[in-house]
Order: C-alpha cells, then sequence, then structure tokens
C-alpha cells in the first residue's frame, strides 16, 4: 500500500475545519444545557389565590376574607368575630411552540418538514390555599397560605426545538469535511475509504420536564384608624422548591458504505474514525513519515472532539430557596365605595442547586451556572395593586382594579430581557336572593418581554382572562363558592438566526382553572 506526500495537507485541512464546526456545536449544545435549566414559568406571579378571585377577577378593592391576599386593609371591615377560607383548584396548562428551521426537513422520523411542533402539557391537580382573619376591636390579625408561584410541572414528551436545532445541525456542519477527508484518505491510498460518506439525515430521543412550586406564607395585621379608614403591614415568607430534567440522547447520523445508507450512533461513528486515523498515523510512524502522523494524529483529535461533542446530554437539577419581604396596605371606605392599595416589596431569592450532570455536559463551561451547590438568582418581584368597588344597587356591585409588576427591578439571568408587566381588571357581583350570588371578571395581562427574554423552555404571552362563578349561603356562618376561570393567550413570534440560517418560533399557551372553596365565620 502506497501512501500518497499529499497527506499532511489535507489531515490539516480537515483539523482546521473541523476545530471551527467543533466550535460552533459547543456554543449550541451550551444554548440547549442553558435551557434544560432555565426558570419553567418566568416572572409569572400567581394571583389566583382564593375561588372568589375565579369568580371575579377585580378584587382588588373588595372586602372579602379573600382580601387576606388581596385587600388585606380591608379584611378589618369584615366584622368582629374569625373568619377563615379553605380553597382547592386544579389548573391545567398547555405550552405550544411552532418551531421552524431549515435543516429539520433532514430529520430521519419526520422528513422534508421544516417546520416542527413541539407541546408541553402542564398539569396542577389540586392548588390548595387557606386565608384567616381574627377581627377584634381596631384590630385584624391574619394569616395567609397560598402557591404563589409555579404550581405543577410540565413536560414536553418530545423535547423542545432548540433541542433538535443542535442535533440537526450536527450533519450539516461536520459531513461536508468527514466526507472530503473520505475522499483525500482513498486518494492518498488507504484501502476502502473511497466507500464511505456522511450524509445529512439526523435523528435522537429528547425530553424534557419542569416542576416548580413557590411556597407563600403572610402574616400581618390591619388597623382601622377610624369608621372610614385603615392600614396593613405584614409579611410575606417564600419557599421554592424546583426541578429540571431533560436529555438528549441517541443522537444518530445517517453514514453511507458503497452506497448504502443506514443511521448509526454519532458518538460511536466519529470515535470509531478517530480510532482508524490513529491506526494509520502508527503506519506513517514505522513508515517514518512523521509529519504525515502528526497530521493524522491531529486530524484524530478532532474526530474525537466530534464524538464528544455527540454524547448524551443530560441534566437533573433541583432547586431550593426562600425569602422574605414586607408587605403594606391602605384601604377607604365612604358609603358605596371602596378603594384599596397594596404593595408587596421585591423578594429575594436565591436558589440553591443541587445537579447531577452528565460528563458531555459537565464539559460544557457556562454550566457552571447551574453546579451543584451554586446560588442562583431568582427574585420576585415588586407588586402594586390598586382596586376600586362601588355599590350600584344594594344587590349589585362593579369593582375594578390595576397591578404593576416590577420585573425590571429584580436580579435574575434574564433581568436584561424584561420589561414591566401590567393587569387590568374589571368585575361585577350580583345577589339573586340572600343565599346565592354570581359574579364575573375578566383581566388583560401584557408582558413586555424583549425577544432575547423568549425561548421555548420559559416564555409568557399576553393574554386576556375570563372568571365567572357562584357563591351560595348555606347557613349564616357557611358560604361554598365555585367558579371556571380561562385564559385566552396571545401569540409571540420570534424570527432571529442560528448558524447563519432562518429561524423562527411562535409562543403561545392554553389555561383553565375550576376550584371550589368554603368560607366560615366563628
Amino acid at each position: 500500500m502506497e501512501i500518497q506526500n499529499n497527506l499532511p495537507t489535507f489531515a490539516t485541512n480537515f483539523l482546521k475545519t473541523i476545530k471551527m464546526k467543533i466550535a460552533k456545536m459547543a456554543c449550541l449544545s451550551l444554548l440547549t444545557t442553558m435551557a434544560l435549566a432555565a426558570q419553567a414559568g418566568g416572572t409569572l406571579t400567581n394571583t389566583n389565590q382564593n375561588i372568589h378571585f375565579l369568580r371575579n377577577i377585580a378584587r382588588d378593592g373588595a372586602i372579602g376574607i379573600d382580601g387576606v391576599y388581596s385587600n388585606p386593609a380591608g379584611v378589618i371591615f369584615l366584622g368582629e368575630g374569625f373568619h377563615l377560607s379553605l380553597n382547592l383548584q386544579n389548573a391545567r396548562q398547555t405550552r405550544t411552540i411552532d418551531s421552524r428551521f431549515p435543516l429539520f426537513v433532514f430529520n430521519a422520523e419526520n422528513p422534508g418538514n421544516e417546520s416542527h411542533h413541539f407541546k408541553g402539557n402542564a398539569d396542577a391537580p389540586i392548588i390548595p390555599s387557606v386565608q384567616a382573619a381574627w377581627n377584634k376591636g381596631r384590630w385584624s390579625w391574619q394569616f395567609g397560605f397560598a402557591i404563589t408561584g409555579g404550581g405543577g410541572k410540565c413536560q414536553f414528551d418530545d423535547g423542545l426545538g432548540s433541542f433538535e436545532r443542535i442535533v440537526s445541525g450536527i450533519p450539516a456542519l461536520a459531513a461536508p469535511s468527514v466526507n472530503k477527508l473520505y475522499q483525500q484518505l482513498a486518494a492518498a491510498g488507504i484501502p476502502g475509504m473511497g466507500n464511505h460518506a456522511m450524509g445529512n439525515s439526523y435523528a435522537y430521543d429528547s425530553y424534557m420536564r419542569g416542576r416548580q412550586y413557590y411556597y407563600g406564607f403572610t402574616l400581618g395585621g390591619a388597623y382601622k384608624l377610624n369608621d372610614n379608614l385603615s392600614v396593613y403591614g405584614g409579611l410575606r415568607l417564600l419557599y421554592g422548591s424546583a426541578n429540571y430534567y431533560g436529555y438528549v440522547k441517541n443522537i444518530s447520523i445517517e453514514h453511507i458504505d458503497g452506497g448504502q445508507s443506514q443511521m448509526v450512533n454519532a458518538s460511536q461513528h466519529f470515535t470509531e474514525l478517530a480510532a482508524s486515523l490513529n491506526y494509520y498515523a502508527g503506519m506513517m510512524e514505522q513508515m517514518g513519515n512523521t509529519a504525515a502522523r502528526d497530521q493524522l494524529t491531529a486530524a484524530a483529535t478532532a474526530a474525537t472532539a466530534l464524538g464528544v461533542q455527540t454524547q448524551d446530554i443530560e441534566l437533573n437539577c433541583d432547586q431550593t430557596g426562600w425569602g422574605v419581604a414586607p408587605i403594606i396596605g391602605i384601604d377607604y371606605k365612604a358609603g358605596r365605595l371602596n378603594l384599596a392599595a397594596k404593595y408587596e416589596f421585591k423578594t429575594k431569592m436565591r436558589l440553591k442547586n443541587k445537579s447531577a450532570n452528565s460528563e458531555s455536559a459537565k464539559s460544557i463551561s457556562m454550566l457552571d451556572k447551574y453546579a451543584d451547590g451554586k446560588r442562583v438568582a431568582e427574585d420576585s418581584p415588586a407588586m402594586l395593586t390598586v382596586g376600586a368597588q362601588y355599590e350600584l344597587l344594594p344587590s349589585l356591585r362593579v369593582m375594578a382594579g390595576y397591578h404593576h409588576y416590577f420585573d425590571v427591578d429584580t436580579k435574575q439571568y434574564t433581568k436584561n430581557m424584561l420589561g414591566d408587566s401590567n393587569e387590568y381588571l374589571f368585575g361585577a357581583e350580583y345577589d339573586i336572593n340572600h343565599r346565592i350570588q354570581v359574579s364575573a371578571g375578566v383581566q388583560r395581562t401584557q408582558y413586555d418581554f424583549k425577544d432575547d427574554g423568549m425561548n421555548d423552555i420559559s416564555f409568557n404571552v399576553s393574554s386576556y382572562s375570563y372568571g365567572l362563578g357562584v357563591g351560595v349561603n348555606v347557613t349564616e356562618k357557611i358560604k361554598v363558592n365555585a367558579a371556571w376561570f380561562q385564559t385566552l393567550y396571545d401569540d409571540y413570534k420570534k424570527t432571529y438566526e442560528v448558524g447563519g440560517l432562518p429561524t423562527a418560533d411562535c409562543f403561545t399557551r392554553t389555561n383553565r382553572v375550576i376550584g371550589i372553596g368554603v368560607d366560615f365565620k366563628l
């Protein structure tokens, strides 16, 4: 077997080209791993902490036991005694991303389609909450518990578009250089190499699951300054618990041998190629051709790196943390009109990671942000609410409210990608008789996210919500509430480039909540 003298040249070119492509693939792999660790739910703060809210969204200026959350200063006007509200909710949400990328056409299981559909199902079977108040004289002592953020888990059985973009790029980035290598090895006199080629098809297994609960506890007191005016001061304790698990496994690429195509394990393919290159490098050393030996060894190193880059990527990260912040409120009651305001200060949250990563994920430097034992900033934003209620008739009340979330002032990984969020709320309640009430409300939520703050694992889109329900006074001391709550989300389209190729994602959600609760006056 005669090895031609042009061996050093083609090996050098292969090494140079592959190094650049490996760098691109590493960046893409980094984006995948970052997405795996991103927070599910974004900056969402749960305001559905009582069935009264599901019945009528605009509760910021209303007087009721649910005011322990929505209008704590107004709870004192309920009258003396012990007031208690127990609530259970069931929520179901879907998150849908339509991703478009030119290389998706090479998916071996879904060939020819540039657009792929990814859907996640999020379920929270039981969301409990408790509000309690003891009113005596001018004082109202209050306690509340609710799931103030998250509240369930979301899973994408087929992974995400950002995952597939990485896998689809492997043949496109590597095939031209690998095929040129085969041709030049054959031209150099190495037998059998001319029969081999790498195609553009790919396949993989992928999965993503996120679970997040922020448990909120509030403790405070309201004081009635006079018959019309009351103030409130309290503390909120948040305890966060989350888990994010996902993987990209069994990456396969198309290998062509003698004109016959088959899907083979990518990591194994590149590792075997590296072994062949090292074998021929040994032959060059025996022949005394040290230049060819060095170039083949370097090319084998590049192929080994490709084998590492196509190993399984996996992340399993648990996060826990807590924070405390004050809450202040005021309520003014004058005849048929009631006005109220509340300000919840920013809660500083530092979530501690407990992570288990695959070896390939550990090799990505920026995964250090989610390394075991590290603390991640995830503040809960400050929130200002104002509300009003007016009694048109003794049996008919109308309400309005406004929420402002100070998202930009938080410290979190998406800080520079956020704008402040706003909500506008309207509702009405009607007493059919002394036992039965019906109510309904609507809400407009407007987020101000920049494109960089929207990705397929963590996104929020503006929406309209409506709720309706009924309250039944079973006795003078017991009231049962039941409600239905639905959210209609906008679509958000993001266009950008990945590796110089046009890319687009379209985000949206669905959401519905049902609930039942019981209020007691003792």
